[in-house]
């Protein structure tokens, strides 16, 4: 492997990271919003 193959590995592994934390940020807060829906209505 070239250092730009090493370079691109290390590019792919943050993003694959970043990605699933703004996923589970995104899933996290729609169910925080879920629940907080019929509690305004009542």
């Amino acid at each position: 492997m070239s250092g730009f193959d090493i370079v691109i590995v290390i590019t792919v592994i943050l993003c694959a990271r970043l990605g699933i934390r703004l996923v589970a940020a995104y899933i996290k807060m729609k169910q925080e919003s879920k629940e907080d829906y019929p509690k305004d209505n009542s």
